[in-house]
């Protein structure tokens, strides 16, 4: 399958008044073309920084990128110049952040906001720019797009606002679309349709998607492959099935015991005792060994092997040694 980005061994960090943060730290994953790769874990873990990065939306200073590569069509993100990142974002990787009030301009008109994006990456007149923007809208489903064109973003629900802010991010026809919580404002009714048109979208321009959430219920619904997130690095890899029925990483398993379903009875709900590590002194072993009911004295002193239990899943844990398992069966 073809790849459309790569990030290899990622590191970012942020010089606070408390010293320097290690937000993300040796991040590896590839995009294949036409997927959705959710990003999962709780919050802190690193997977906003991640995307961010990617997007070379990283304030610096106090952040900065201080090691890795970010490879799209040959071309190194970390390495290109302000002026050529302005060519690549919004044209062929757009972001679609959580809260989509605080994403659109509330002194625009939508049709101004959306024909921005057009003007600025395509030589197309101003009539061709308002046609397009109203075949957009009409797409992520806004009825009387003409009409709706010219109004505010306050004349609009929380979930028109979020299907406008879509439709601004994929207006160009990017080749990645980067979802950063993009449901977690919405309620559950309009938590669906949104997935719903992602999945829609997905289809009709084959777009390639990360999807940034700790919601495992919207993972399951739209994710090809799910990466886990814990403590700055990617634990455990792998596609949906292999994520959801077969996990690997205690980390994984107590992120899948702690989410609440129809079918749960009382004492079901199993939540992860503890608190993710503090950044500024990042463990040298296992991150997760101080919450790990399985920790074993290896796992605090040295970071485990990478594992691949299979050619797609890969996992970060010494309970995959096989010195390790007479644990393993009991996981």
């Amino acid at each position: 399958m073809e790849k459309i980005l790569q990030v290899k061994d990622l590191h970012v960090s942020f010089k606070t008044y408390g010293g320097e943060v290690k937000a993300v730290r040796g991040v590896s994953f590839d995009l294949h073309k036409g997927e959705t790769l959710a990003i999962v874990g709780e919050s802190g873990c690193g997977k906003s920084v991640t995307s961010q990065s990617i997007m070379r939306l990283i304030p610096e200073p106090p952040g900065r990128i201080a090691g890795g590569e970010i490879i799209y069509k040959d071309k190194d993100l970390i390495k290109l110049k302000e002026p050529e990142l302005r060519k690549i974002r919004g044209a062929y990787i757009s972001m679609i952040f959580q809260d989509p009030m605080t994403a659109l301009n509330p002194t625009l008109t939508i049709g101004d906001q959306i024909t921005e994006g057009i003007r600025q990456h395509e030589d197309i007149s101003r009539d061709e720019a308002k046609q397009k923007a109203i075949e957009m809208l009409a797409l992520v489903g806004i009825p009387n797009p003409e009409i709706r064109l010219k109004q505010y973003p306050h004349q609009f629900s929380g979930g028109m606002r979020q299907r406008i802010v879509i439709a601004m991010a994929l207006v160009c026809e990017p080749d990645v679309l980067i979802a950063d919580e993009p449901t977690t404002a919405l309620d559950v009714t309009i938590q669906a349709q949104i997935l719903e048109l992602f999945r829609d979208i997905q289809k009709k321009i084959g777009v390639s998607i990360i999807l940034i959430t700790h919601d495992l219920g919207v993972v399951a619904q739209v994710a090809d492959r799910i990466a886990v997130m814990y403590a700055g690095k990617i634990v455990e890899l792998g596609s949906r099935r292999e994520i959801f029925y077969q996990p690997q990483h205690p980390y994984t398993k107590g992120l899948l015991q702690s989410v609440p379903r129809l079918d749960m009875v009382k004492g079901d709900l199993i939540p992860i005792p503890g608190t993710p590590p503090d950044l500024f002194a990042p463990p040298v072993g296992c991150a997760f060994s101080a919450r790990c009911p399985f920790a074993m004295e290896v796992c605090s002193r040295v970071y485990p092997f990478q594992y691949h239990v299979s050619d797609q899943h890969q996992v970060d844990c010494w309970l995959q040694d096989e010195r390790a398992r007479k644990l393993v069966s009991t996981f």
